[in-house]
């Protein structure tokens, strides 16, 4: 048919494209406009050259009346987006290299427009999502799971923090999840990942084409209208329709432990709860950063009543003083660089991160070092 000659063709130029190595490639049909992350290879890690690329876009797009939509996607099926390219960043921090800094500050520049973008914006996120993959997609509006979707935020298992966003998104997430997510790195896949919220509609990968098509052909484009095609297609999809949740049999305890105010005090009702799952979650979070850790709890709380344009500015703040201590580039280090996976965190427990050093990474930079959204 017609139309899968024209879907054909539509991908057999996005792999001529990618031959041609470009690390994003942008497509107009009629008013919509498509973005595709082309580093299949790389999991379409996020570098500072692709943010340089999309954002003055996605800005000329917004005021632009002729442009209607915007749907993002990535080229490959394993992932949307596995991260940000985590060990240039920290071989530049390293060096002390602008590029640490300004991939942080431009990378947030765009996740808040992505936030607040005025026009229907639509992550299709079929394959990985992690990290950095998660500010270009779950903070804005339309988010599309597929059977293949593998969703985690594992930043306290690298010595980092759940960014990009995820102050003021995790809090948001029924109950305490977004805060056991955060701390645990928990992954699922599939249907979970709209069941948890992080993604609002499920459908089949196979059926993307035909999905993008429809939105492509929509002669109207609304909030509404863009709502109407994806409820379609997610009411179709009976992929795992009756699986319940995976984390539903723990959502009580979830609930009841990661509703404290302290790490100390997770730990300590993890003990008291005595359960074999309450002491995979100890065995979990005893391999993290105790930096990582508190700095993650504090954030989450700080976000419950913050906007997005409130947040982030915090969190580059947390991010540069990461820049400056030791545990994120140790953690790239065993995860990433020797792959040893036995990270030598200092401080090595949660007691020896005091008041004060939580408080030094909340605390304003130079003015001139400041986040200004």
């Amino acid at each position: 048919s017609l139309v899968r000659l024209q879907v054909f063709l539509k991908h057999r130029m996005a792999q001529l494209s990618s031959q041609a190595g470009d690390e994003v490639l942008f497509q107009s049909v009629r008013d919509k406009r498509v973005i595709i992350l082309n580093r299949p290879k790389a999991l379409n890690t996020l570098n500072l050259s692709m943010v340089r690329q999309i954002y003055p876009r996605m800005l000329e797009w917004e005021s632009d009346p002729n442009v209607s939509m915007v749907l993002i996607k990535a080229a490959g099926e394993k992932a949307f987006c596995a991260g940000a390219d985590i060990r240039a960043i920290a071989e530049a921090g390293k060096k002390g290299d602008d590029l640490a800094r300004d991939f942080f500050k431009e990378e947030y520049m765009l996740n808040y427009k992505i936030g607040t973008y005025k026009k229907p914006y639509i992550a299709v996120i079929d394959g990985i999502l992690m990290g950095a993959g998660v500010g270009l997609s779950v903070i804005g509006k339309f988010r599309v799971a597929t059977e293949r979707t593998l969703f985690a935020m594992p930043e306290t298992a690298v010595g980092l923090f759940p960014d990009v966003g995820g102050g003021h998104f995790l809090p948001w997430l029924e109950g305490k999840l977004g805060t056991y997510l955060a701390l645990t790195g928990f992954r699922f896949k599939g249907r979970a990942v709209f069941q948890a919220g992080v993604a609002t509609h499920f459908v089949q990968s196979e059926q993307l084409p035909a999905l993008e098509q429809a939105l492509m052909d929509l002669p109207e484009v609304s909030d509404l209208h863009v709502a109407k095609v994806l409820d379609a297609f997610h009411e179709q999809n009976t992929i795992d329709k009756d699986k319940q949740f995976v984390l539903k049999p723990h959502i009580q305890q979830i609930n009841q432990v990661f509703s404290a105010r302290s790490m100390e005090e997770i730990y300590s009702r993890l003990k008291e709860d005595g359960s074999e799952w309450a002491q995979q979650q100890l065995d979990t979070l005893k391999k993290m950063s105790p930096t990582s850790m508190k700095v993650t709890l504090r954030q989450l709380q700080t976000g419950e009543t913050l906007s997005l344009a409130e947040m982030l500015p915090i969190e580059y703040r947390l991010a540069q003083h990461f820049l400056e201590d030791h545990d994120f580039y140790e953690g790239v280090r065993a995860v990433l660089v020797d792959k040893d996976q036995n990270p030598k965190w200092n401080p090595s427990t949660l007691e020896e991160v005091t008041a004060e050093k939580l408080d030094w990474y909340f605390s304003p930079l130079s003015p001139e070092r400041e986040l200004v959204l």
